[in-house]
């Protein structure tokens, strides 16, 4: 990998992860657990998807 001494580095795996985690509690608290892992992941990939493209 290339590295790029002094530009801002920004990880938006967080977002997918968290998103899932959040998802499936959340799921799971209304009986879809399934669908709550669903739209968890949606929503981490399109957050993590908009902080790469802010960054780049």
């Amino acid at each position: 990998m290339e590295e790029r001494s002094g530009s801002k580095v920004a990880g938006g795996g967080i977002f997918i992860a968290m998103g899932v985690i959040g998802g499936v509690i959340a799921g799971a608290a209304l009986g879809q657990p399934s669908i709550g892992f669903l739209a968890g992941l949606g929503i981490g990939v399109a957050l993590a998807v908009l902080t790469w493209l802010m960054t780049r």
